[in-house]
């Protein structure tokens, strides 16, 4: 985790102290359940209360002091806990392993990420139906292999983002699901020395559903789908931040990122204004995508156990989550202030000559009753003397002096097919499909 990158909520649930609250709510909970079936004395879940009542303080120096000698961590902690609560302690961790404690304390962890995650998507999401219904009517060009197309609006631009990440926040709703579960099973998961029932217990105390069957590990599988799906966010981020990127190229400068004052773009150069948080978001996306693969790696593990999965998740559990809610949080802002230039859209949409409007002319003439193949030679050859003036012809004057196309289009005919206002007639209907469910 880089501090640069991290926000106080999420880093929070990846703090040790955080992590040994829930192992301790998790142990807890298990021996309040197994005094009650009988196998160790009620006191004991009681005792681990009543200590926990006083709000002590974890102290995490001294758990990592007994690791140092155990080399196990879980053991350092029950062993550290022992030591505050008293002998009731030797009840705890009764027929349960450490993966029992981990796993499960893992999936509550991403479950919490989760939930911040959900917040952060819900606000971009505002941010960026509030700038789309802003700039509803707004035209700009449509590119496509980065050339100019056909027109659209940029409220049409920001309404498909919004539809992307409406659909990222299905997608993590339904991985939140998915990681949701508890195993409580011990070794090997045959709940050969700790009932199933201890196992519901805690799972309906921390919020989880039981894992229907865990080996000595709750499945990977679980993991790899939850971190594939924070990498398809971290791409929707990155397709956004590249438009905005290209956006705001200085022969294109259609929008950009808000410059605040005192800001400074270069050492070197003091005119610049430079994308450097979209291109940040950039860089975060590859991270986080990065961290898809191991996961997926992880869901072939030995047998029934083994721990080549325990050293990847200490990385990309925090990391990924940690950066990604930056990421969110970084890209709202980003919409929530973007500088948008109506006037210098026009002005690209107006700079070829009227090429844009080629394919309504092409449909024209096929509808006046000429081949689609002659129509689109008629057009292309008034088209490309104007692509080769850079713009300084008018393909709506060409196509009117050229005889053929006269022959077929009046010239009233001709000019409607320039009206750009064609263009947007179902807005309206594109912003009711995506944004009615909202």
């Amino acid at each position: 985790m880089v501090p640069r990158y991290a926000r106080p909520a999420m880093t929070a649930i990846w703090e040790p102290e955080a992590r040994y609250r829930i192992w301790f709510e998790i142990e807890a909970h298990a021996a309040v359940k197994m005094g009650e079936l009988g196998v160790v004395p009620e006191s004991a879940g009681k005792a681990l209360w009543d200590w926990w009542a006083t709000n002590p303080t974890i102290d995490v120096a001294a758990i990592d002091a007994i690791e140092a000698v155990t080399k196990h961590d879980v053991i350092a902690f029950l062993d550290w806990v022992a030591q505050q609560v008293g002998p009731e302690a030797r009840f705890m961790h009764q027929g349960m392993t450490s993966s029992d404690v981990l796993d499960t304390t893992l999936n509550v962890q991403l479950v919490r990420a989760s939930n911040i995650l959900l917040e952060d998507l819900d606000a971009l999401l505002a941010a960026i139906k509030r700038r789309a219904e802003e700039h509803k009517y707004t035209p700009t060009i449509g590119r496509s292999h980065g050339i100019h197309a056909e027109p659209v609006t940029f409220g049409l631009k920001l309404a498909q983002a919004y539809a992307e990440f409406a659909r990222c926040r299905k997608r993590l709703v339904a991985a939140r699901e998915e990681i949701a579960t508890c195993a409580i099973s011990g070794a090997v998961g045959t709940f050969a020395n700790v009932d199933p029932s201890v196992e519901e217990y805690v799972a309906e105390k921390l919020g989880l559903e039981v894992e229907p069957i865990s080996t000595q590990v709750i499945p990977r599988d679980r993991h790899a789908m939850f971190f594939a799906v924070l990498a398809v966010i971290a791409s929707s981020i990155e397709r956004l931040a590249i438009e905005v990127r290209h956006l705001q190229r200085t022969e294109v400068l259609e929008a950009e990122e808000y410059f605040s004052p005192g800001q400074k773009g270069s050492s070197a150069m003091p005119h610049k204004r430079n994308p450097v948080l979209t291109e940040n978001l950039t860089g975060q996306a590859r991270m986080i995508r990065s961290y898809a693969l191991p996961a997926m790696e992880n869901v072939a593990l030995w047998h029934e156990r083994d721990i080549s999965h325990s050293s990847v998740e200490r990385f990309i559990g925090p990391d990924a989550t940690i950066t990604l809610d930056f990421a969110l949080a970084r890209l709202t802002g980003v919409i929530d202030k973007l500088l948008i230039y109506p006037e210098r859209m026009q002005k690209n949409l107006d700079r070829m000559g009227g090429l844009v409007h080629s394919q309504r002319v092409l449909l024209a003439l096929t509808q006046a009753g000429l081949s689609r193949d002659e129509s689109y030679r008629l057009v292309q050859r008034n088209a490309m003397k104007v692509w080769e003036s850079d713009g300084q012809l008018s393909l709506l004057e060409l196509l009117k002096a050229d005889p053929e196309v006269s022959a077929a289009l009046p010239a009233a005919t001709i000019e409607e097919k320039f009206n750009l206002d064609y263009h947007f007639k179902e807005v309206d209907r594109i912003f009711e499909r995506v944004f009615a469910a909202a």
